[in-house]
């Protein structure tokens, strides 16, 4: 038998593309004169288009393999599920690449050139996860993801609290490598393959009996689950996410947000899809209580928050719990439950992004970024107001943004057909009390200022990028308001 494989690269372009990028803007920051590093940013988003738009041509054709194992099986495939996180990856990332233009002014103290490279690396891990379909693949995809994202969060020079938290998410995210690759080796050890379906296969039969490998296979599953769920922020394993964003730069703390989320959502539904669909009895119920009790305690404690990124970072913890609640069904509506997910997935990456972005034009003269900061900004900034005020209403479920709206309702609709009503009875919950901070931060936004308050001093030559960013954000989310159906569409393509 030949151990030679043939590799299809059309299927691996996307990550290849950004890959290449990276290494081309890594060696242009080395050899270039420092007047051309201004380039680098654009050379970047060249790249990323690029990407995305190799990304879409995959889309319109068939599902491509490769690095495939003569037993059957593959480790890389380029499927319809796979395709659509990268598109919600890319897209985010051409998004935070725009709100990332400000950081590059000698001020902010943060390279350039290693920025950029560190996160189209990240980025290029994130589309190798939604693609890959065995355990190893999984797993070095996602510390792909997340070692440059150590360095992105720390990387502004001299700045103490950005070190403390880069040390907070390494230090949280080796735990969760640990319990993951644990959870990896009872599942080898149960089912002797690393290979996503044929994993399946073997836990069908363990699952069908009883004794000891049934019960490792099961603590892999949970072992596994645990390590996601540091991935996608979920409660009880969310502590890193609060002083991480606070402590990492506007777009970087947006990127963790989004699109690091997004990859840990591609990795978890597949590994709960494809390789333990025959434990759905066993993760079920567990994702369930992770829904609820993210969604809890991530509303309740945004009540308390006076600092803005932070209050948007335990509305990222709520959210969490809002796009595990459809895979709590785990039953013959599992595919329904997978579908509302993705289309949550993707209607919140627009209205999040566009959130950071206004965060990111605030920073810009209220570096402070408390709440009370934001008093009077419709008069000092009226298109941010009104735009940061639409996102948070969608991110809320309110009118004008109705996008918000749709996705809650797909989900909640997912749960009660999956036969899960209390968990829906939860999320209507936590969506009242969602309002309350959401509403109330909308609100400061148009209260009147402070007679003493100091006029803004902006330099406008680095917001243009950023208010291209949130431009591109606010008209997806209009678009999404409006007509939703082609997202849908998409998503229902995706689901397994």
């Amino acid at each position: 038998m030949s151990l030679t494989q043939s590799i299809d690269y059309a299927a691996i372009s996307p990550p290849l593309v950004v890959v290449v990028t990276a290494v081309v803007v890594l060696l242009a920051d080395l050899f270039v004169p420092p007047s051309l590093r201004r380039l680098l940013a654009p050379l970047a988003l060249t790249g990323s288009l690029g990407a995305l738009g190799v990304t879409a041509w995959l889309a319109t054709g068939g599902t491509r393999s490769t690095f495939c194992l003569a037993g059957g099986g593959c480790s890389y495939v380029a499927d319809d599920f796979a395709t659509y996180f990268q598109i919600v990856v890319l897209a985010a990332l051409v998004v935070v690449l725009l709100l990332s233009f400000p950081l590059f002014d000698e001020r902010e103290r943060v390279p350039s050139g290693e920025f950029l490279a560190l996160l189209l690396m990240s980025v290029s891990g994130m589309l190798v996860v939604a693609a890959g379909r065995d355990l190893l693949t999984l797993l070095i995809g996602l510390e792909v993801v997340s070692l440059p994202a150590f360095v992105l969060v720390g990387l502004r020079r001299g700045d103490p609290r950005g070190v403390e938290a880069a040390l907070k998410f390494f230090i949280f995210s080796v735990v969760s490598t640990a319990l993951t690759v644990y959870g990896i080796a009872l599942a080898y050890g149960a089912t002797g393959s690393i290979e996503l379906h044929h994993i399946a296969r073997a836990l069908t039969t363990l699952h069908a009996g009883s004794g000891a490998m049934s019960a490792t296979a099961a603590a892999g599953v949970v072992l596994v689950l645990v390590g996601f769920g540091f991935k996608v922020a979920a409660v009880p394993f969310h502590f890193w996410a609060p002083d991480t964003y606070q402590g990492a730069p506007v777009p970087v703390a947006a990127f963790l947000s989004v699109a690091s989320k997004a990859a840990g959502f591609a990795g978890l539904i597949v590994l709960l899809t494809v390789a333990f669909r025959p434990y759905a009895d066993v993760w079920g119920p567990a994702v369930g209580v992770l829904a609820a009790v993210s969604m809890t305690v991530g509303n309740l404690v945004a009540l308390r928050q006076r600092h803005v990124v932070r209050l948007l970072a335990w509305s990222t913890v709520a959210h969490a719990g809002y796009l595990l609640m459809p895979l709590a069904v785990a039953s013959g509506h599992l595919r329904d439950g997978v579908r509302a997910t993705l289309a949550y997935l993707g209607i919140y990456a627009a209205m999040n992004l566009g959130a950071f972005g206004c965060v990111v034009l605030v920073r810009r003269t209220r570096p402070r970024l408390a709440v009370d900061d934001l008093r009077g900004l419709v008069s000092r900034a009226p298109a941010t107001a009104v735009a940061f005020a639409f996102f948070l209403t969608a991110l809320a479920g309110l009118p004008p943004g109705v996008a918000g709206l749709f996705a809650k309702v797909v989900v909640l609709r997912a749960a009660v057909d999956g036969h899960v009503t209390w968990l829906a009875v939860v999320a209507a919950v936590n969506t009242v009390i969602g309002l309350a901070y959401y509403l109330r931060l909308a609100a400061v936004m148009f209260l009147p200022a402070d007679a003493a308050e100091p006029a803004d001093v902006r330099d406008g030559t680095r917001d243009w990028p950023v208010a291209a960013g949130v431009a591109v954000a606010a008209a997806v989310t209009v678009v999404l308001s409006v007509y939703p159906q082609p997202l849908l569409h998409l998503a229902d393509l995706a689901a397994f």
